[in-house]
This record gives structure tokens, sequence and C-alpha cells, in this order.
């Protein structure tokens, strides 16, 4: 149960009613949404996830944009943000149990594992890895995302935000990273 309450349209005003309104023209109302509009700056900061998101759909392509955001969310443990992506991943087609790589999908997943893991120890040799397919302009981008995502991971986990309906018959399929264990 989450942490804080998940607001509804009857019980909000002023600004974030303004949003939840917006949300709900678009049928875009989740959980995370319910939770960001307690306040309607934090979530303004958070929208902007959709920004870095766009962006990094224009630089990498969409399968390679789900992949990344799929490897940052799983290392990271969060269980909303994981489901989302595992549905995502199967959206395209693909097994999120039994995912295969080319070279460039698997750059996009190891720097997420280690941005995740520790992001003053990525490695030099990754970011040779990068730099063969991506400028500076777009490594930033990607970079960049990475923030909003593990940003949008902690607020779900740290406020244990409720599973979405949707994604419920999928739950089971999430596996919390264990590569934390033992961390003091």
């Amino acid at each position: 149960m989450a942490r804080v309450r998940l607001q509804e349209l009857e019980f909000t005003e002023g600004a974030e009613r303004e949003r939840y309104e917006e949300l709900a023209g678009r049928n875009a109302v989740t959980n995370m949404k319910k939770g960001l509009l307690n306040d309607a700056a934090t979530y303004d900061a958070y929208m902007a996830w959709y920004t870095s998101w766009n962006r990094l759909v224009e630089v990498i392509g969409e399968k390679d944009a789900v992949l990344y955001a799929h490897s940052i969310s799983t290392t990271n443990s969060c269980q909303l943000c994981s489901l989302f992506f595992i549905s995502d991943v199967k959206g395209l087609g693909l097994d999120p149990a039994n995912l295969q790589y080319d070279e460039k999908e698997e750059v996009l997943t190891e720097l997420g594992r280690q941005i995740v893991k520790n992001p003053t120890a990525v490695s030099d040799e990754l970011f040779d890895r990068l730099r063969k397919f991506w400028n500076d302009r777009e490594i930033v981008v990607i970079v960049g995302f990475a923030g909003q995502m593990i940003a949008t991971n902690n607020f779900n986990s740290v406020l244990k935000i409720d599973v979405d309906k949707r994604l419920l018959p999928i739950i089971d399929e999430f596996k919390p990273a264990t590569w934390r264990e033992g961390i003091a």
C-alpha cells in the first residue's frame, strides 16, 4: 500500500485538480501520477520524464529506449517501473525473461546497469563502446534519461506506489534485483 494518498479527482483542487483533469481527459491517470498529484510542482518536475523519453526515442529508437529503461528499472528493482517496461518489452514481441541483445542494445543495457549500481564507476571501456554508436550530444540524452528514470524508480519505490491494475496480471514476472544483497 502506498505511503502517501493516491489522489482522486473529487479530492483535488487548484493546480493539482487542473493537472488531474488534463490526465483524465487523455485517459493517462496512473498510480504514480496520483501520488505525484499531492503536489503540482513535484508533478510538473517528474512529468519532464516524458520530454526526456521522447528525445531518447528520437536518438536511439523506441525498441532500444524500452530495453534501456527496462534495464535501469529492473537493476534498480523498482517494481512498478519494471512492470511497465516488462509490458512494453512484451508489446515489442519480445520475451523479457529471455532477452537477446545486439551490440548496440548490449551497450545501452550495460550502461543502464552500471549507472544504477555505481554512477561514479561507469567504465571508460563502456564509454568507448558508446562512442562507437553515438556522439556527445546523443550520449548526454542517453545519460540524462537515466537520471530521469532513476528519479522515477526512487519515487515509486520509496513511496511504495501501488501497482496499476493493468499490470497485476504480470506482477509475478517482476523479480527483485539481488545485486544489493550484502551492501551495508
